[in-house]
């Protein structure tokens, strides 16, 4: 995420409270299922910028699960565009989902939503059984190569968020030639690791830090242009080589298009006084999402999108990637 220039758009001003608004519950859509990092990053949104909002205000979280995040997002898509029903977007719904599935995403990730505020982000990290012959990502790449369909890898589902990350560092690594196993999410992907069942993984990183920890698995390679504060001994992608290896998984709010841009404004204000709160930041951060520093605005949030679909489109192209056409 480029956080400086992000930075730099950060609203300056706290605007005053619409009229009348909120004068009933919030409903916060999180489009997965209840229990995962991002139902709990919804959660946790939810509970801090309820009372920000008027002294009644409440924020619920309604789970709408499947397709990786589409349906979640197509409902709120066809909601009214009032301020009262938001989506917690995620790089799989508004980033992968629309560029590698775009015949299975039934919205443009911009034109048919408000972005309102991004959140933060987090790595992916390339992890092996802890047992694994290849203690480097260079070990693993070299082997791969040099033997053609030999390895398998796994990651949560085709088209997202891990297995375009995958694709991508194959393709900046020598193009080898790998056995892809899709699982159902990322729990099943990591016993599988935990089992030697796949020769490497490419997962988010704080869904794999317990394993990372226990001495399961092992960490090769972060997909962020910087070490991670929870891991600085594992390196990234562009230290070992592949250079322009940005890759992060994120999630941002949005609401159904035609929102009012002063109602849109208002509630950016005090999602971004929620990243700042030290106890929500805290809590944001062991849920494995890191809160961008100094937030931003409506317009850097849909720039954000754009640039991110683009990317992962581009993905889709180089790689070669025919998926769900």
């Amino acid at each position: 995420m480029k956080r400086r220039a992000l930075l730099a758009l950060a609203p300056t001003a706290t605007l005053a409270q619409p009229a009348g608004f909120p004068d009933r519950a919030i409903s916060l859509v999180s489009p997965f299922l209840a229990g995962g990092s991002t139902d709990i990053v919804a959660r946790i949104v939810a509970e801090r910028v309820g009372p920000r909002l008027g002294p009644n205000a409440r924020v619920i979280v309604e789970n709408r699960a499947g397709a990786g995040g589409s349906l979640g997002s197509e409902w709120v898509k066809n909601r009214a565009p009032d301020g009262y029903t938001w989506l917690l977007a995620s790089a799989s719904s508004h980033g992968t989902n629309p560029a590698a599935l775009p015949a299975h995403t039934p919205y443009d990730p911009v034109a048919d939503f408000s972005p309102i505020a991004i959140l933060g982000d987090a790595p992916m990290v390339l992890a092996v059984p802890f047992n694994s012959p290849f203690r480097t990502a260079r070990d693993l790449w070299a082997y791969a190569r040099a033997n053609p369909g030999k390895l398998s890898w796994g990651t949560s589902g085709a088209g997202g968020i891990g297995h375009l990350t995958g694709e991508f560092m194959r393709v900046l690594a020598g193009g080898f030639d790998t056995e892809f196993i899709p699982y159902r999410g990322g729990s099943a992907v990591l016993e599988a690791l935990a089992k030697a069942e796949v020769d490497y993984a490419v997962e988010v990183l704080a869904s794999s830090a317990p394993a990372l920890r226990e001495n399961i698995s092992r960490g090769l390679a972060v997909t962020t242009p910087r070490r991670h504060h929870l891991f600085p001994d594992i390196p990234t992608m562009q230290e070992l080589g592949l250079e322009g290896f940005d890759i992060s998984t994120w999630n941002l709010i949005v609401g159904p298009r035609g929102m009012e841009p002063g109602l849109v404004r208002h509630i950016n204000t005090q999602i971004n006084a929620v990243l700042v709160d030290p106890v929500a930041s805290q809590r944001l951060i062991t849920a494995g999402l890191d809160p961008i520093p100094g937030g931003s605005t409506p317009e850097s949030t849909a720039a954000y999108i754009r640039a991110e679909v683009a990317k992962f489109r581009d993905i889709v192209a180089r790689a070669g990637l025919r998926l769900g056409r």
